[in-house]
């Protein structure tokens, strides 16, 4: 086979997937389906616990079938409710079993991430947000030659 990855590209691809193994990890230490934390995380990270059904499809970037699925097991547990929000659009809201679960978990997530960005210095938190907002959308433009 005569296609490579860099080495920038290898080590990037590393980086990445280690990322989403360690955020795996906390989502099974904490008792949840990597689905439904980040269903969690995005109703925390909302401000007030809800948001429509459709931004956490987009928030998180998982399927909107595994988004409904999750929802549904999320939902039949107590952990939230859909409401109608106007059309066809549906609301999902933690329930207040939601909000201690999402404390005690998604919480200790954002708690973390906020501790690691508050401990590097403002200009470091800035060049990796800017670079990584360029990478996105450099990959967004090469996915549109596809």
């Amino acid at each position: 086979m005569t296609i490579h990855s860099s080495s920038d590209t290898r080590r990037f691809n590393h980086l990445v997937s280690e990322t989403e193994a360690a955020y795996h990890e906390m989502s099974l230490k904490l008792g949840l389906s990597d689905s439904a934390m980040q269903i969690l995380y995005t109703l925390c990270d909302s401000g007030n616990g809800s948001c429509l059904l459709r931004d956490v499809c987009s928030l998180t970037g998982l399927s909107k079938q595994t988004v409904h699925s999750a929802v549904r097991n999320l939902e039949r547990d107590g952990i939230l409710r859909l409401e109608a929000a106007g059309g066809r659009h549906k609301k999902v809201t933690l329930t207040e079993k939601g909000l201690l679960l999402a404390e005690r978990t998604a919480g200790k997530i954002i708690e973390a991430e906020n501790r690691i960005f508050a401990g590097w210095p403002g200009a470091d938190v800035e060049l990796y947000l800017e670079l990584t907002r360029r990478y996105l959308e450099d990959l967004r433009r090469e996915s549109r030659k596809f």
